[in-house]
Order: structure tokens, then sequence, then C-alpha cells
């Protein structure tokens, strides 16, 4: 699970990129019922997503020339210099260099290896998300790429995560469940999924992580999403042990989940 207290390495933030946040605000304030905030004194380029007051998430404009709507997981990093500089000797690029964000925290942006965007936030005014693992917050993040063993490597490396390989039903493959750098097995924070590359025809040819986001009612959210005009790609469909979920997208386009979890 993810907490607040965001050990190194685990997911701390993320934001949604869209051409049209007015757009975003009004479909994930129907699909959660998520407030917007702005940051942004001039307009409504930059602000946050609240649920129960909370902040859950964040929404920027789209700006980048060929960047496609997405979601960006940030992971909790103490030096993000140093982190941008491991990266780069591991074959990865770094996208956006560290910056010093209003005193909030020092942010990095970065490609792995294999293409997938990726984020650190180093904490200063804030730690990050102010709420997670409940309803209407993020509880888990995935990677989808054309090679498992190197992504865990790579991020391995880079942040100390631990993995623990858990077969695929009707002999898939493996899915590989990370945690932080000595974290425990209750500690773990999202799971790294191989596919094919031809998979990755609908996603600009490139792997890319995703959110999944906890709901009390997978299949009210699922209607929710669909008469605000976004696409269900999969389910709802139930797991043991998992839970009731749903694989969806935005009206732009970005990718997310909804996750009622398994009680039990």
């Amino acid at each position: 699970m993810i907490t607040t207290d965001f050990a190194a390495g685990a997911p701390c933030w993320l934001d949604l990129g869209v051409p049209d946040p007015a757009g975003a605000q009004d479909f994930y304030g129907a699909v959660f019922g998520w407030r917007f905030e702005s940051m942004d004194p001039e307009g409504n380029r930059y602000g946050v997503f609240r649920s129960r007051g909370k902040v859950v998430a964040g929404l920027g404009s789209l700006d980048e020339e060929g960047a496609r709507p997405a979601w960006m997981i940030y992971f909790n990093a103490a030096d993000a210099d140093e982190v941008a500089g491991r990266v780069r000797r591991a074959g990865g690029g770094v996208r956006v260099e560290p910056f010093d964000a209003d005193g909030q925290a020092r942010l990095a942006q970065f490609t792995d290896p294999l293409g997938a965007e990726f984020a650190v936030w180093q904490p200063r005014g804030s730690r990050g998300l102010e709420a997670v693992d409940e309803s209407g917050s993020l509880m888990w993040v995935e990677l989808f790429t054309t090679d498992s063993a190197a992504a865990v490597e790579f991020y391995g490396s880079l942040f100390g995560w631990s993995t623990r390989e858990v077969p695929i039903p009707d002999g898939q493959g493996a899915y590989s469940i990370i945690r932080p750098a000595g974290g425990e097995e209750n500690r773990a924070h999202g799971g790294i999924v191989q596919v094919g590359a031809e998979f990755f025809d609908q996603h600009a040819g490139k792997p890319y992580f995703h959110p999944v986001f906890a709901t009390a009612d997978c299949d009210a959210a699922v209607a929710r999403v669909s008469d605000g005009g976004g696409t269900v790609n999969m389910g709802p469909e139930s797991t043991e042990g998992v839970g009731r979920l749903a694989v969806c997208s935005d009206p732009f386009g970005a990718d997310f989940v909804v996750l009622a979890p398994d009680p039990s």
C-alpha cells in the first residue's frame, strides 16, 4: 500500500497533462468527486485536485509539441540532481532538468531506457499528496513495458526497489510487484507488466506508467467514465485477492485504472 510517509522511491505525487484542463476538471470531478483549485494566479494552467479537502493529484496544460495526454508519476527522492546523473549513466534520458517548484519541491522528469516517462519529487515545503490509498485517491502504480527484466534492473538501481514475481494466469508471464528499498511486503506500491510491442501502437509506441485510483464501487465509477466521454478499455472484472477493476481512458486519451479493493 502507498502511505503518506513516502519512503524513498515510493510514489508521492502525480499530475495530469491535457490540452483542455477545464474539460479534465469536469470529467474527473464527475468520476471521483474531485474539486479543482488553481495554483496559477493568472489562470488555470496548473492546479490541484482535492478529494474531501485533501490534495490527491495535480493538473496542468499540455503544451509540449507531439506529447500525448498522460498521467505523470513522481517518486520520492532525497536529491533530484543526483538522480538525474544516475538516470543518464544508466542509459535513460532527462526530459526536464531538476528545478525548484515554488519552494514546495525540487522536481525533474525522465525517460527510462525503454521510453517510459517518470519523475522525481525532492520534498521541500511539501511532501506530496495529502491522501492516498482511500477512495478517490492513488493506491497503486503500474508500468507497462516491453522488457520487465530490464525495467526491474533500471529502477532497482535507481530507487533500490525490491520485487517479487507473481505468475499471471493462463501462462501469460509474470507480474513484478515492487516496493521501496527496505520496505515490507505490505508497503508494495506498484507492479511491472511485460507486454508485446504491438500493445503500444495505441500509446505512442512506447512503455508507460499509469495510476490506479481506489473507488468504493468500480461499476458505478465505470458508468461515470462512460457518461463523461471516457473509454473503458477493459473490464470491469473481478480478481481474487485484488478486487474489481477496470482500465479506462479519459476523454483526452490518458489511461488510468479504477479499483474497488477486495475487502479480504
